[in-house]
């Protein structure tokens, strides 16, 4: 808590603790009662109002991250919008994940990492803290260290589809396509989670237009907006990989499709730019 806030709340304690020191009696001990009492239901009102103003900041948030993934070409897999359903211990681990949890939710993710790697320590193979520390390490874009956090989750449960996506979206990014390819097909041969499902084809479409195999991006990238119809950024690289290929009518389908699917996404402005530029004679991006 800031000082504005927290300092008249803690110059009153401060007073009252000086009174009781000198064993008020009479008039002044009610008084003094009578203070303490209205100290703590401040305090408490402020607990209350502070938590509600806590979950609005959270919609700021969630409405910055819209503005921003417009600024990622690839960007990693949508972090989970809810909080990790935790346990109660006596070592305090749940509590550094759920506080790990509101920090990547913040987009502190250096935070976020200090935190997880807290709960980890206190409670060492903690599924929680793990998964959300390699969220935390990938979005930091520290992609070795969250290589190796995903790689242990892996290690222990081979099946988990979302950890082996992830490092298939981290070998992307390293430009590591044949273990990118390796483990994104192996999540869609799995098929055990709907989330991974998607963005495994979406990935593997990213990493086919990243080596020039415009056919095979095509494919993927056309299978996931089938799985995901409202992943506006699948239409806006398969406009792409269609304009590289020498389709550009089929270029324009697409971006229209994802600029009417949701014209007011970042991703569907960008499908509407691209338009634009296409229509001015330019070409997207490679």
């Amino acid at each position: 808590m800031s000082d504005p806030i927290l300092g008249p709340l803690r110059a009153t304690y401060q007073d009252i603790s000086r009174r009781l020191d000198a064993s008020p009696s009479g008039a002044d001990r009610e008084r003094t009662k009578q203070d303490i009492v209205r100290l703590f239901k401040t305090v408490d009102q402020a607990i209350g109002d502070l938590s509600g103003l806590k979950e609005e900041i959270r919609s700021l948030v969630d409405r910055f991250k819209q503005l921003a993934q417009a600024d990622q070409a690839d960007g990693a897999p949508a972090f989970m919008a809810r909080a990790p359903v935790l346990h109660a211990d006596h070592i305090g681990a749940s509590t550094f994940v759920e506080k790990g949890w509101s920090l990547i939710s913040l987009g502190d993710y250096a935070g976020a990492i200090q935190a997880l790697s807290r709960a980890l320590a206190l409670s060492p193979g903690d599924a929680h803290a793990e998964s959300l520390l390699g969220w935390a390490q990938m979005l930091h874009e520290e992609y070795d260290a969250a290589l190796a956090t995903f790689e242990q989750a892996l290690n222990r449960e081979p099946t988990n589809s979302l950890a082996r996506i992830n490092i298939g979206y981290i070998c992307l990014k390293q430009r590591r396509f044949a273990e990118a390819i390796e483990h994104l097909s192996k999540a869609i041969r799995l098929d055990n989670d709907k989330k991974a499902t998607l963005y495994a084809h979406y990935y593997l479409g990213l990493v086919f237009l990243a080596r020039e195999v415009y056919d095979d991006a095509q494919t993927f990238l056309e299978k996931a907006i089938g799985l995901g119809p409202n992943l506006i950024e699948a239409y806006y690289e398969l406009g792409r990989a269609r304009w590289f290929a020498g389709d550009r009518d089929g270029a324009r389908q697409a971006w229209t499709a994802g600029h009417e699917t949701n014209k007011f996404s970042p991703w569907g402005k960008r499908c509407r730019e691209a338009l634009e530029r296409a229509d001015e004679g330019g070409e997207p991006p490679r």
